[in-house]
């Protein structure tokens, strides 16, 4: 059985689908799940995700200077091409409008010497009561040496503390939006 920091919120079912993600790297070291269900449309929670090409969304005193995510949604986001930048350290590399982002670490960047090759899809699966399931995979090529195995050691449990959060996060701001009828 693998550990919560590689499965957070998700089922075997779960784990078990092909992500868009899984097209980008071949053989990763590893692969970490995330999931939660959110009380509204997919058509609701997508351009939420579209908010990442300006902000982290999880602990912004961490990984955003210290300044607040936006808590409305700003205008002109949603209008993905391929190559645009997310979260400052990753690139989109393919989408589907209501239904995915996926990204992967800047090549050549200090993100990328850190933490190594890193892939990751948000995807949208509709539900059956109203509500979507928003799941993530995350996999990643670790450096070689030393760095890549306290990567190997430390990534599973820090992606889960912010990630955690930026999940959450977003499930609270997409079911405003549905409480207050926007």
């Amino acid at each position: 059985m693998r550990s919560l920091s590689h499965t957070w919120g998700t089922t075997a079912a779960e784990r078990q689908i092909v992500f868009p993600c899984d097209a980008i790297i071949s053989k990763p070291d590893d692969s970490l799940f995330r999931g939660v269900t959110i009380r509204a449309s997919s058509e609701i929670i997508f351009p939420w995700l579209c908010q990442m090409r300006v902000a982290p969304y999880s602990y912004d005193w961490i990984d955003n200077g210290g300044r607040l995510s936006p808590r409305e949604l700003l205008p002109g986001l949603e209008n993905l091409s391929v190559g645009q930048d997310v979260m400052r350290i990753f690139d989109l590399v393919d989408f589907e409008r209501d239904r995915h982002l996926t990204l992967r670490v800047k090549p050549g960047t200090r993100a990328e010497r850190s933490f190594g090759d890193i892939a990751v899809s948000y995807m949208i699966v509709t539900g059956t009561n109203n509500d979507c399931r928003l799941l993530v995979k995350l996999i990643a090529k670790f450096p070689s040496g030393i760095r890549g195995r306290f990567m190997r050691a430390v990534l599973p449990w820090g992606d889960l503390v912010m990630m955690r959060r930026q999940l959450l996060n977003f499930k609270q701001l997409a079911e405003r939006n549905i409480a207050g009828g926007q």
